[in-house]
């Protein structure tokens, strides 16, 4: 397909002077929302818990001209975000836009769950999304403006996450704690919302679910055929536009919205992955 991308949509300078802090914003969907940003005007925090993915987005956005702080972070520790808070605010005086990117599962049967493995998924997806929303909603709301956009999976309503009972019951939180605090924040001018991506052909998702499954890449192929009538995987692209948008004039009376971008794998007959009978 030729034309323009997804990232080419917005208008030029439509960000500039603002602050968005991205978080995962090393690879995959985050970085190319923080690449996003940085296109359209806005200098740009970055948070991972891995530095070498931190230092080579921060350089890819200092190349297109914007100032760009990267913090090592685990989200899971209550003392680190309130260090990557005081470290941004220090750095910029403000955070425009709060993108809740960081997250993480593997696909198991719920037998293979271990108690560690359960508690791990479900501290870093909602507790740490809790950590940062809490952390940063104070400044926000005293500043009268912002956006904050977390990021789930379409795993996360009501049919259930037949690969990620973990992630699921995690991500589901996120979204009723993402409803919850839309009238709270919406008052004092700070809109937020949730995006809840499908299937995204990202590096991380064919290391930690493709891998695991056990498909090489001519295998998930045609595996991918059976995903939503679209029979193809989304992009980091797609979704990283649609973050921008949350955070664009033009989304301001959006709030408290949880949107799904899947290409309709929602409303498909989803593949079976594990044996069938298997628990």
């Amino acid at each position: 397909m030729t034309g323009p991308g997804p990232l080419d949509a917005f208008a030029p300078d439509l960000f500039t002077g603002r602050v968005a802090l991205v978080r995962g914003g090393g690879t995959g969907l985050g970085r190319q929302c923080a690449l996003g940003f940085a296109r359209y005007g806005a200098d740009v925090v970055i948070a991972s818990r891995d530095p070498d993915h931190l230092a080579g987005c921060a350089a890819a956005i200092e190349h297109l001209g914007r100032r760009c702080l990267a913090v090592p972070t685990n989200i899971r520790q209550p003392a680190e975000v309130e260090r990557l808070r005081d470290t941004a605010y220090e750095q910029f005086g403000k955070v425009d836009f709060l993108i809740n990117n960081a997250g993480g599962q593997f696909p198991a049967l719920p037998s293979q769950i271990s108690d560690n493995g359960w508690r791990a998924v479900v501290d870093l997806n909602l507790n740490g999304t809790w950590n940062m929303v809490s952390r940063f909603m104070g400044p926000m709301t005293d500043a009268g403006y912002g956006s904050i956009v977390n990021v789930v999976h379409v795993f996360s309503f009501e049919r259930g996450a037949p690969m990620f009972v973990h992630s699921g019951a995690a991500r589901a939180g996120v979204v009723n704690l993402t409803r919850t605090m839309a009238p709270y924040l919406g008052y004092h001018g700070v809109t937020i919302n949730a995006l809840a991506p499908g299937t995204i052909a990202t590096a991380g998702m064919h290391e930690n679910e493709v891998g695991r499954l056990g498909y090489d890449e001519e295998a998930w192929s045609r595996k991918v055929e059976e995903i939503g009538p679209m029979r193809r995987m989304g992009t980091a692209e797609e979704m990283a536009a649609i973050i921008l948008f949350l955070c664009s004039p033009a989304a301001r009376f959006i709030n408290g919205a949880a949107i799904v971008a899947d290409g309709g794998e929602l409303r498909s007959n989803w593949p079976t992955f594990f044996e069938r009978g298997s628990l």
